[in-house]
């Protein structure tokens, strides 16, 4: 592993929300200097309009590139270049162009590996999506960036508990024609690669949850477990997966179930998000799987109702901070082993496709061993 300190990228998320205030705040502490080099990506001028009416002391170093990054301080990328009009406490389409402009700037950085992991401080989506710009969530707006084959996957995590959704932000009525088998099997596995990978639960045990109540069985309304979940299931437990249920969201959560697995699978927003926040309270933190950047977000609003006042708790960006260092060091070590394989066992000897195999000696066990001095001492 490259023995130097992780680069964050940081964008400012929305302008009139307590994105500056959260991340002053959790920069504040000098120690996380010695853990990683951040990056903010966002405006000069704003950030030093934040910091005045906070009355804070935020030093931060203003560049213009991530490559004049430099360690042990906080760097500012000015990557806003023009006014931004702050109006504290209230989504306007100026504070929605910076912060989309900070995430597109970001993006275009990582494609050309100049930080490691990126930490976003929330935006507000309605603002953007009124601006007549195509915005969806985080989750939705990376991936069609990046343009990556595996669908971006949204989990919410806490301590003791991860929820991934099947299905985000679209409207309740699309929910039951959007969920698919060839959907179920594709994020399951993606969930799956992600609880090795990221996390480092070698064999992950994951919970589903019912779309329809009761799992519409015994005559009551839904046939989507029985026709499309049930046999998903089967097929990627033929695979190895070990996944179970379905499990009627109600019994799941309120019985406590969700403790006895790693992670869960909800089949749309409001089903896994809900029983989530009220299990986790505060601490909880945002987390895109399934992409080649790893991105991670505090699970709330801008908190435009208390931006501006100094009252912002920054737990949420720690967590996510945190949780972002740690997933990076763990596809490192995961997929460090996987970098020179051992050869095959079979190869091709002949265009015909006829192979050969290559016999590894047995390993002589300690029986064997002891076998043969036996024998020399007879």
């Amino acid at each position: 592993m490259e023995d130097r300190k992780i680069r964050v990228a940081i964008t400012h998320g929305d302008t009139n929300g307590a994105g500056y205030e959260l991340i002053f705040k959790l920069f504040a502490d000098q120690a996380l200097l010695d853990l990683c080099t951040p990056i903010i990506y966002g405006s000069p001028k704003v950030a030093a309009f934040h910091r005045n009416m906070l009355q804070t002391e935020a030093n931060f170093s203003i560049i213009t590139k991530a490559e004049d990054a430099r360690d042990g301080r906080v760097n500012m990328l000015a990557c806003v270049d023009e006014d931004v009009k702050v109006e504290m406490g209230t989504p306007t389409d100026i504070s929605a162009k910076a912060a989309l402009k900070a995430l597109d700037c970001a993006l275009t950085d990582y494609s050309q590996g100049l930080y490691d992991v990126l930490l976003t401080a929330p935006v507000c989506e309605t603002a953007i999506q009124d601006k007549g710009l195509l915005f969806n969530g985080h989750t939705e707006y990376i991936n069609k960036r990046m343009g990556n084959d595996t669908k971006g996957l949204r989990i919410l995590m806490s301590q003791g508990i991860r929820v991934a959704l099947l299905t985000d932000n679209i409207p309740v009525s699309e929910i039951a024609p959007t969920i698919t088998e060839e959907l179920f099997c594709n994020t399951v596995k993606t969930l799956h690669t992600s609880m090795k990978r990221d996390f480092r639960i070698s064999n992950p045990r994951i919970a589903t949850l019912t779309l329809n109540p009761h799992a519409g069985i015994d005559g009551r309304p839904g046939k989507e477990e029985t026709e499309i979940i049930t046999p998903a299931m089967a097929k990627l437990t033929a695979e190895g997966i070990q996944i179970f249920g379905p499990y009627a969201a109600d019994d799941f959560f309120g019985k406590g179930m969700y403790k006895h697995f790693d992670s869960v699978l909800a089949m749309y927003h409001d089903q896994g998000s809900v029983p989530f926040r009220a299990i986790a309270g505060d601490n909880r933190t945002d987390y895109t799987a399934g992409l080649p950047i790893v991105r991670t977000a505090p699970d709330h609003t801008p908190l435009f109702d208390i931006a501006g006042k100094g009252v912002a708790d920054e737990q949420g960006m720690r967590d996510a901070l945190y949780a972002a260092i740690d997933i990076f060091r763990n596809r490192q070590e995961y997929d460090e082993p996987l970098e020179n394989p051992l050869p095959k066992l079979y190869h091709e000897k002949k265009e015909d496709g006829e192979k050969v195999r290559f016999t590894i000696p047995k390993k002589r066990s300690a029986t064997d061993e002891n076998e043969d001095i036996s024998t020399k001492n007879e």
